[in-house]
This record gives C-alpha cells, sequence and structure tokens, in this order.
C-alpha cells in the first residue's frame, strides 16, 4: 500500500547567510524582489504576496545592510503615487538566485530519484 494513488516529490527551502547574519538572502526575499518588479510598488507587492508591509521593509532593509548593495530605487508618491523598481544589482541578483536555486533543484530531484523515489512506489507482487 505504499504511496498508494499518491504523488511525492521533494521540496526544500533555500537561503543564503553570512558569517553575521541568518537568512541574507533566500526564497522568501526572491519572491518579494520579483514581486516589485512585476507591480512596481513595496506596496503592492506587499498586498500580491500577503506579508506587511512593515516586515517586507525590515527583510529588504536588512539585505541591504547584509549584502552592500542597494536592490531598490525608491521614488516618493505625488499627486500620481510612488513606485518603486530594482536597481540594475537586485536584477542581477534575482535572475543569480534564480539561476542557482533551479540547480539545486535538479540536484535535490536527481538525490531523491536515486535515493527514495523506489521506497514509494507500489509494489506489484504484494
Amino acid at each position: 500500500m505504499k504511496g498508494r494513488g499518491r504523488r511525492f516529490y521533494p521540496r526544500f527551502k533555500c537561503w543564503i547567510s553570512s558569517d553575521k547574519a541568518r537568512g541574507v538572502f533566500g526564497d522568501g526575499k526572491y519572491r518579494l524582489l520579483e514581486a516589485i518588479e512585476r507591480n512596481g510598488s513595496l506596496t503592492e507587492a506587499c498586498k500580491s504576496l500577503g506579508i506587511s508591509y512593515r516586515k517586507a521593509w525590515g527583510d529588504l532593509r536588512k539585505l541591504e545592510g547584509s549584502v552592500g548593495v542597494a536592490f531598490l530605487e525608491r521614488h516618493r508618491g505625488g499627486r500620481e503615487g510612488g513606485h518603486t523598481t530594482l536597481t540594475d544589482e537586485g536584477k542581477k541578483w534575482i535572475r543569480a538566485y534564480s539561476r542557482f536555486r533551479s540547480k539545486i533543484e535538479r540536484v535535490v530531484t536527481a538525490a531523491y530519484e536515486k535515493h527514495i523515489q523506489g521506497l514509494l512506489e507500489v509494489r506489484k507482487d504484494k
């Protein structure tokens, strides 16, 4: 009855830490930066991700302080409202992290298939 009618697959969380700070960059900050790029606004990015503006702002300040790079260009509101865009460096980070995470996902999937998947297959001889 192993895994009967179910499909299993590996999942993982990924982040980059430094010797001074844990979780400097990872899946959450990656999704936040992507949402900012897509929405053109930190406020709208937070709404789309279901996170508080305060948390997002704190995470971004921690990120920029830890890495020493400006990820965002902030344009204050006015008659038409403000907007937020990624700097060129911010765009480089999301492209690089996307490639990095994809590579890790391929390695994890291969290891799963080699070591775990067979344990979950339904045995026909029973």
